[in-house]
C-alpha cells in the first residue's frame, strides 16, 4: 500500500514541476546559414499568449496558430491551449546566432524559457607553421625533429584537425586539440583550433607533402574540408641497398648495366672492376662511367658501359661509390649473360598442382587397401592352392575318366595315375561347397578304378562286372 502512495506521490510532484516550468526542444539548434528549423518551448498547462525573440531580428514576435504577422517566421506546435509556443524559421541568417527566447502568458503571469541557436561560421583556410626551421635553403638534415603547428582560425563552432602525409594518415605524434576564442570588432564570439605535430625525418620522408585538413561543421560534398599542405626536403647521405645483379646481358656486345640510387644531394660516382677504377664521365679500356641522370624523387640512375662483353668479364665484382657533403655508400653489383633465373618461391598454381598431386596419391593408395581387405575388384577371384604336400589329394577331371572308360575293351591298356591334375582351392567362404564337391570327385575315382577293374578280370574268367557304389550324397 505504502508503495502504491509513493507511485502516486511521485507522479503529482513531477506533474507540478512540469507546470511550473518550461521545456524547450531543442536545447541546442546548430545549424548553417539558410538552413530551416522548428523552435518550441512547451508548458504543461494553456497558455494565453506566445511571445518569442531572435537574436537578429529587430522586434518581439507574437505569435499564434490563428495568424502570421511576420515574414519568414510562423507558430509552431500544437495550438495555445495545448501549451505549445514555438516558431518555424525559414531562413536562419548569421545575425540569428545567440539565444532564442521565448516568453508564455500563464494565468497572470510571464514564465519564460531559452534556446542556444549556433548558426554555423566557415572557419578560414587553415595556416601551417614551421616551429623547427629549415637551413636557407629550406632542407631539413636526417634526423633532424620535425615540428609544425596548424592553426584554423575563426570558425563557429571549431574546427577539428586530421594531419595526413601524401594523402594518408600521417600517424605520427600529435598535440591534444587547442581551442582559443577568438573576439572580433562586432562582439561576435569565434573559436581557433591548434594542434602541433612532431616526428624525427627520415629519407624516406624527403619531398612527401605534409596535409593540415580541417573538418567543420559547414563542410558540405560541394564544399570539401579546407586544407594546407607544406612539402618537406630531406638532405642525406647516399641510401645503402642490397648487392643488385644485371642478368641477360650478350657476349660480344656493349653491356649496359644501370643501377637506380637515392641521394640528395646529388652523388658523384666511381666505379672499381677488379681494381680498374672508373670516374663518372671518364672512360677506362672497355669500360665507360656515365654522368648520374636524375629521374625524380630524388632517385638517380647510375649507368656503366662495357665494350665487347667477355665472358671473364661476367666472373667480375663491380663496386660502385657514391658520395655527397652528407656520406659516402658503396654499392656491389653482378652482371651475368644468362637469363635471370626463376624465383624460388612456388606460385600458387604449382602449390595446387601438388595439393592435388598427394590427394588423388592418397586416394589411390586407400582404395587399394579398402580392396585387398574386403577382397573386390581384382583381388575378388579365388586363390590358387600351390600346396603340393604329401597331404594333398590328386583330382580327376572329366575329361580323363572318358577317356580311362574307353579303354575298357582294351584287356593290356594302363592306366596312368600319374599325370592328374590339382584343382584351385576354393575361397574360405565356400568350404563346404568344396568338400562336397571333393567327395563326390573321390567317388567317381574309386568307381572309375573297380569298373576298370572288372572289365580285366571279365577277359579273364568271363566273371560279371561288379555293380558301381552309390556315390549319392
Amino acid at each position: 500500500m505504502s508503495r502504491i502512495v509513493f507511485v502516486f506521490l511521485a507522479a503529482i510532484l513531477a506533474d507540478a514541476l512540469s507546470f511550473g516550468q518550461v521545456n524547450v526542444e531543442p536545447n541546442t539548434a546548430l545549424l548553417n546559414e539558410g538552413d530551416r528549423t522548428e523552435l518550441l518551448c512547451r508548458y504543461g498547462r494553456a497558455i494565453n499568449y506566445c511571445r518569442i525573440e531572435i537574436p537578429g531580428e529587430q522586434k518581439v514576435l507574437n505569435l499564434s496558430p490563428v495568424w502570421s504577422k511576420t515574414p519568414g517566421f510562423t507558430y509552431y506546435g500544437s495550438g495555445l491551449n495545448a501549451g505549445q509556443c514555438g516558431v518555424t524559421i525559414e531562413r536562419v541568417k548569421a545575425s540569428n546566432n545567440g539565444q532564442v527566447k521565448c516568453s508564455l502568458g500563464v494565468e497572470g503571469e510571464e514564465l519564460s524559457g531559452t534556446i542556444d541557436l549556433v548558426v554555423a561560421l566557415r572557419p578560414q583556410q587553415p595556416i601551417i607553421e614551421l616551429i623547427s626551421k629549415p637551413n636557407r635553403d629550406g632542407f631539413f638534415s636526417e634526423s633532424t625533429e620535425f615540428h609544425a603547428r596548424c592553426s584554423v582560425r575563426d570558425g563557429r563552432p571549431a574546427a577539428n584537425i586530421s594531419w595526413y602525409i601524401d594523402n594518408m594518415p600521417a600517424n605520427k605524434r600529435t598535440s591534444p586539440l587547442q581551442v582559443v576564442a577568438t573576439p572580433t570588432h562586432d562582439n561576435v564570439e569565434l573559436s581557433t583550433s591548434v594542434q602541433e605535430i612532431q616526428w624525427p625525418l627520415t629519407a624516406d620522408d624527403s619531398n612527401r607533402k605534409l596535409v593540415c585538413r580541417s573538418h567543420h561543421q559547414t563542410d558540405r560534398e560541394s564544399v570539401p574540408p579546407q586544407e594546407a599542405a607544406y612539402i618537406i626536403n630531406v638532405r642525406y647521405a647516399p641510401v645503402h641497398q642490397p648487392e643488385a645483379s644485371v642478368y641477360g646481358l650478350y657476349l660480344e656486345h656493349t653491356a649496359i648495366v644501370n643501377i637506380t640510387i637515392r641521394a640528395s644531394p646529388p652523388p658523384s660516382i666511381e666505379w672499381n672492376i677488379d681494381g680498374t677504377i672508373v670516374s663518372q664521365g671518364r672512360t677506362e679500356g672497355r669500360y665507360s662511367a656515365y654522368e648520374p641522370q636524375y629521374v625524380g624523387n630524388d632517385e638517380y640512375n647510375v649507368t656503366l658501359a662495357i665494350a665487347g662483353l667477355t665472358l671473364e668479364d661476367t666472373t667480375k665484382t663491380y663496386n660502385l661509390r657514391a658520395s655527397n657533403e652528407l656520406g659516402t655508400t658503396d654499392y656491389h653489383v653482378r652482371i651475368s649473360s644468362s637469363s635471370k633465373p626463376p624465383s624460388s618461391s612456388l606460385d600458387v598454381a604449382a602449390i595446387v598442382g601438388i595439393v592435388v598431386a598427394v590427394a588423388v596419391l592418397v586416394l589411390i593408395v586407400l582404395l587399394i587397401l579398402f580392396a585387398r581387405a574386403t577382397g573386390r575388384w581384382c583381388f575378388g577371384g579365388a586363390t590358387l592352392n600351390t600346396d603340393l604336400g604329401p597331404d594333398s589329394e590328386a583330382q580327376i577331371h572329366p575329361d580323363q575318366q572318358e577317356d580311362e572308360l574307353d579303354g575298357q575293351d582294351n584287356g593290356d591298356e594302363h592306366i596312368d595315375t600319374t599325370q592328374q591334375s590339382e584343382e584351385a582351392t576354393p575361397p574360405v567362404t565356400d568350404k563346404l561347397e568344396a568338400q562336397k564337391k571333393a567327395d563326390l570327385k573321390r567317388s567317381a575315382a574309386a568307381t572309375a578304378a573297380a569298373v576298370i577293374a572288372a572289365g580285366n578280370g571279365q577277359q579273364q574268367n568271363g566273371a560279371d562286372a561288379p555293380k558301381p557304389p552309390n556315390t549319392s550324397v
